[in-house]
């Protein structure tokens, strides 16, 4: 009866999910009652594609309206070409797509009086402050906001729900993206997370434990535009939708080796 409660126990456990794997921060203590310092928060940067808003406001509003963006205006081109990167995509109304500023593969955007301006890889405060400059010639008390439009993420693999994930807040952590993505499902390797990053040209992979506790320290705790993330699936989920056949095949044999054994014993 032992060997019966063994190989019993061995079948319903060998595809199952255990409990460490499911279990976050794990690792390593985690400094409880302590305060720390955060040393890895980034400023996001603009990159080309992007699309920003850019709002310029007056005491004498006639003074700025040359600076206001009409929805459909002819010789738009980037609204044109912001259009065709954009199409399909999901998050930015119809209107924000006219008026928003499109920053093209140089860097640059094309901005009304003042003509180009590069803010290709410039923060947003720094980009305030450039696009100001070119304006207080033109109107001395302008007021300048801006922000992105087109923040997103991209989430796959073992999570809640997949798909392109956009963001109002340029600054995102790793851990509210997968609460966006309604978390990871009870397959996911949390050992193995995959984040591709492309930026200045540049494409990086990354391989992320989110069971470490030092995920909080890591230079990509912080999101940035355009990131791509793959949650991989644990051995119990690629074992769960292996070939029926084979899946037949095996416990079949496993069952008629366990009813030999039986037999075998109570034979005796």
């Amino acid at each position: 009866m032992r060997i019966l409660y063994f190989f019993s126990l061995l079948l319903l456990t060998c595809s199952c999910v255990q409990h460490k794997q499911l279990v976050n921060f794990n690792q390593g203590p985690l400094p409880f009652n302590k305060v720390e310092a955060i040393a890895n928060s980034i400023d996001l940067s603009i990159q080309p594609e992007d699309l920003l808003q850019i709002n310029v406001s007056s005491f004498e509003p006639d003074a700025i309206r040359a600076f206001v963006p009409q929805a459909g205006a002819a010789g738009s081109q980037q609204n044109n070409n912001l259009m065709q990167q954009s199409a399909g995509g999901t998050g930015v109304n119809s209107l924000e797509l006219f008026t928003g500023y499109f920053v093209d593969r140089a860097g640059y955007i094309d901005f009304p009086v003042v003509g180009r301006i590069k803010v290709g890889g410039l923060t947003l405060g720094v980009a305030h402050d450039t696009i100001l400059n070119r304006i207080l010639p033109h109107v001395t008390d302008a007021v300048v906001s801006l922000r992105f439009l087109n923040l997103k993420i991209t989430m796959l693999g073992e999570v809640s729900q997949p798909g392109l994930i956009r963001i109002s807040n340029k600054r995102v952590t790793l851990l509210e993206a997968f609460g966006m993505a309604g978390d990871l499902t009870p397959y996911a390797d949390r050992t193995d997370i995959l984040l591709i990053r492309e930026k200045d040209g540049q494409r990086q992979y990354v391989q992320l434990n989110l069971q470490d506790p030092g995920i909080f320290a890591s230079p990509y705790f912080y999101l940035e535009q355009n990131d791509f993330i793959y949650v991989k699936p644990t051995k119990a989920k690629v074992g769960g939708i292996t070939d029926q056949t084979s899946r037949f095949l095996t416990f079949g044999s496993a069952g008629l080796s366990l009813i030999t054994l039986i037999i075998a014993l109570f034979s005796r």
